[in-house]
Formats: structure tokens, C-alpha cells, sequence
């Protein structure tokens, strides 16, 4: 059986460092300790909730029937063709430390999406990305537990329903607990600079010009971009970037470029427009703005921090007045990144 705990704190296991309990904590290593777990929980009531490194929720501070804290380890690789490398990851296996160990071994492919926090069972639920690329883009299947049923899945990509920071495990919070990744990575390797912030912090450090990137120089300077940008949790409670990047039909677009000519857009493969969140909540005075203790980032205006003492309403006050005033300004309906819990 899974470790049990009762009365739980779980201020230190979400990255935001908000005050809530759990009555029930339940630590799982393996995908048959997820399926014991079911036993605790309730089908007619509470779901639970599925946690990993607690990186992309806001613990609105109710207390929580049961948690149960995803903690399956193993990293290995299955197969290698002429043209990929599939490799499998444990649910409970750290992000960041996970891709540095696939370029270690010579497996290059993930470099972009380096120091991103959370655990590789929780990047397909969220759809993570950066840099110009999505994680979507690298797995090749994984498997995940129903809990309603107590049956153990193999979701190839495509069953997964990814989308622009969502899953078909997001849209069904509390029933897929996912156990194990498995990701397909290029053999041929080619780096992916096409994303401009990117492009210009490889040519400052000289690379790229006269001789051939290597993947460990391009997460080099994906980790020095990240670190320049975002605050690090345990210094400053946050859960990364809190918005989505709207995307809005390119009429709307060209209406909103009209009036101010240096919104950052980026053109979708529908025809759509990327907008760049960040800008339009700091074009409206909220970077390094305070609202109580919780606040946006002086550095990026994307990143919702706790100050200290903050709680979950807080943080969803913040994000409230937020959306209010870029909606009023620009017409933009901003949608959050976490999950509200």
C-alpha cells in the first residue's frame, strides 16, 4: 500500500507556497500503489487530487479529502531506430533533471523545454512549452491509470487530444493518474532557434555562426534565459507563466495593431494570432504591482508571485483584476495556466 499521511500540510508542496491541508496524503511509487489508492477515495464525492510537483495549481485553501503525490522513479531506453530514440520516463521523475539526463546520454531533443519545474508525469496534462516547442511534439505514447475504474491505459499521442496548454488528462481532472511517459527523439538532430528571444541569447554567446549548436548549448541558454525572466520558487512562490498566450482571429489582430503597433504577435498555422500576454498585462501597469501580498513580477509581468503570506484568494483576486483591466484596454479575455483547486 501507498504511504499514508493525515492532516497534511501542503504549503511546501506547491510551488505558489499556499496554505491548504489534505486529510489524506498519499505518496504512490508505482502504478500498483495508484491502483490500491483508489480504495481511498470517494466515488460520490471528492475526486481527489493528483499531484506532482505542484507547479501549475492554486490551492484555494479548502481542505482536501485526499491527495494522492505522484513519486514513480525510472528513467530508460526501449528502442533506437535509424531515424529515433524512444526512451520512457516514471511519472515522478523531476522535468528538469529528466532532460538533462536524455542529453547527457546523447539524446537530444527536449533541450528547449530545460528548466521548466514539475515532474514528467505532469507535462503531458498541461501540454508544456517553450521556446518554440511543445512536448506534445516529443511523446510518443504513455500510460495512466483510470481511477474510476481502476484500469491501467496506454494513450498513444494522438488519443491524448493535445492542444495549446491542455490534454484530454486536464479536461478530466481527478481520473487519469498518470504513470509513466514515453518520449521519441530525433536521431538527426537539428536545433530549434526560431524563436527570437532564443536566437538572440545563442548569438550573444557567440554560437551558431561559424560552427554547429550543439544540444547542451542550446539548454544552456534556455536555462540562462529562464533564470533571468522567472523567479525561483523556493526564493519567490509562483507557478511560472499564469496566463495563456490569447489567440485571437487575425482581423481582431489587425484592429488591435492598428492602435498599438508594438504588440508582439506571432501567426498561427489556422490564421489566428498569438498574442503575447505578458505585454498586454504590463501595457496596463501591473508589472511589479502589489495587490496585498501577492503581486506581479518585477521582471515579467506574466509571473503572479507570492510576496509572503499570501493565499490562494489572493492570488485568484490578483488574477481577477487582471483579466479586468486587459479586457477593458485591448478586448482580450486572458485564460489562466493553473488549475484552481
Amino acid at each position: 500500500m501507498p504511504c499514508v499521511q493525515t492532516d497534511a500540510d501542503l504549503t511546501a508542496l506547491n510551488t505558489f507556497g499556499l496554505p491548504a491541508r489534505a486529510r489524506r496524503l498519499l505518496r504512490v511509487r508505482s502504478s500498483e500503489e495508484a491502483r490500491r489508492a483508489r480504495a481511498f477515495l470517494d466515488p460520490k464525492g471528492d475526486p481527489g487530487l493528483i499531484l506532482g510537483g505542484g507547479s501549475n495549481i492554486v490551492l484555494r485553501g479548502e481542505p482536501i479529502d485526499t491527495v494522492l503525490k505522484v513519486d514513480i522513479p525510472g528513467r530508460r531506453r526501449l528502442d533506437e531506430t535509424e531515424t529515433s530514440i524512444l526512451i520512457e520516463a516514471g511519472a515522478g521523475e523531476v522535468w528538469h533533471d529528466f532532460v538533462r539526463w536524455t542529453l547527457d546520454c546523447g539524446w537530444p531533443g527536449l533541450e528547449n523545454l530545460s528548466l521548466i519545474p514539475g515532474t514528467v508525469g505532469a507535462a503531458p496534462v498541461q501540454n508544456i512549452g517553450a521556446y518554440g516547442l511543445e512536448v506534445a511534439e516529443r511523446i510518443d505514447s504513455l500510460d495512466a491509470l483510470d481511477l474510476t475504474k481502476g484500469e491501467l491505459e496506454r494513450f498513444e499521442r494522438d488519443a491524448c487530444q493535445f492542444d495549446y496548454r491542455d490534454s484530454v488528462f486536464k479536461r478530466q481532472p481527478g481520473r487519469w493518474l498518470i504513470t509513466a511517459v514515453r518520449f521519441r527523439l530525433p536521431r538527426r538532430w537539428q536545433p530549434l532557434t526560431r524563436y527570437d528571444e532564443l536566437a538572440r541569447e545563442l548569438a550573444e554567446r557567440g554560437l551558431g555562426d561559424s560552427s554547429p549548436l550543439t544540444p547542451l548549448q542550446v539548454s544552456d541558454a534556455v536555462i540562462a534565459l529562464r533564470r533571468r525572466k522567472l523567479p525561483d520558487p523556493a526564493e519567490l512562490g509562483n507557478a511560472g507563466s499564469f496566463f495563456k498566450n490569447p489567440v485571437i482571429e487575425a482581423e481582431r489582430c489587425a484592429a488591435l495593431l492598428a492602435a498599438h503597433p508594438s504588440l508582439p504577435h506571432h501567426p498561427q498555422p489556422d490564421g489566428r494570432e498569438k498574442l503575447a500576454a505578458g505585454w498586454l498585462i504590463e501595457q496596463c501597469g501591473w508589472k511589479d504591482r502589489r495587490l496585498g501580498p501577492a503581486g506581479c513580477y518585477a521582471r515579467h509581468a506574466l509571473i503572479l508571485v507570492n510576496h509572503g503570506g499570501a493565499t490562494g484568494a489572493d492570488i485568484l483576486r490578483l488574477a481577477a483584476n487582471i483579466q479586468n483591466d486587459v479586457l477593458e484596454r485591448f478586448g482580450v479575455q486572458l485564460e489562466p495556466e493553473p488549475i484552481f483547486i
